[in-house]
């Protein structure tokens, strides 16, 4: 349990772009926190990316203000590179996770604890968890697997969340688990990144007035990642 409730909610948004600042904003309105996850050696660049038919902008956050801006929030770890670890040998997924640990550790004042796999599609399996477990210092990792479930997990270094927040089912989502009464422990775990606003994704009226009837809800605890899963 979280400070004696029940259920908890927690967000996850990758890649650590300049849209998290607005993101930030929003979730703050409503004390609702989320965990962003940055690879390390590129921020600061600028970029676009095509997605949903939009040319939308994929700007890092500069290094010098990655503190400040994800202030009250969790910053974890995304890879140095947005590297693909499956093909990786074992030298090599250490250093992206342990780097990228480190120096985001060094940037927030903090021991950076969580991951989030990169890439999309089948991003991670059981030889790069193990490695992650038994040679980094990350305590916990998520995939982008939707289970669209809020129970409890054992395996923390290949964490499912339960929906990808441009999914269809996001709002039906929320809603059952709002009407949840549960007897165990429930998560609702949601992830993204925050350039599919502009994308033309997420509906950000629709996502606002979500958050707005989860703040409402008192026996819910909003947390990050680590203070969720660990």
């Amino acid at each position: 349990m979280w400070n004696g409730k029940i259920k908890a909610v927690t967000f996850s948004f990758d890649d650590g772009v300049t849209q998290d600042i607005a993101l930030i904003k929003l979730l703050n309105k409503y004390g609702i926190k989320a965990t962003f996850n940055l690879n390390s050696s590129l921020l600061g660049l600028k970029n676009r990316l095509v997605r949903n038919g939009r040319r939308v902008l994929h700007n890092k956050i500069v290094p010098r203000k990655v503190a400040d801006v994800y202030r009250g929030h969790e910053v974890a770890a995304h890879t140095l590179t947005h590297a693909d670890l499956i093909t990786a040998d074992e030298d090599t997924v250490v250093w992206q996770v342990e780097k990228d640990r480190e120096v985001l550790s060094s940037l927030v004042g903090y021991e950076v604890k969580g991951l989030a796999y990169p890439n999309g599609g089948v991003n991670n399996d059981e030889r790069v968890a193990e490695i992650i477990k038994n040679k980094t210092g990350v305590k916990y990792a998520r995939t982008i697997t939707s289970t669209y479930s809020f129970d409890l997990q054992s395996d923390l270094f290949r964490f499912n969340p339960t929906v990808y927040w441009i999914e269809d089912c996001l709002y039906e989502v929320i809603d059952r688990f709002i009407a949840l009464k549960p007897r165990k422990p429930q998560i609702l775990y949601i992830w993204g990144h925050s350039y599919e606003i502009d994308a033309g994704y997420v509906d950000t009226v629709k996502f606002e007035n979500a958050l707005k009837k989860l703040s409402e809800e008192k026996d819910i605890f909003f947390g990050t990642n680590k203070e969720v899963l660990l």
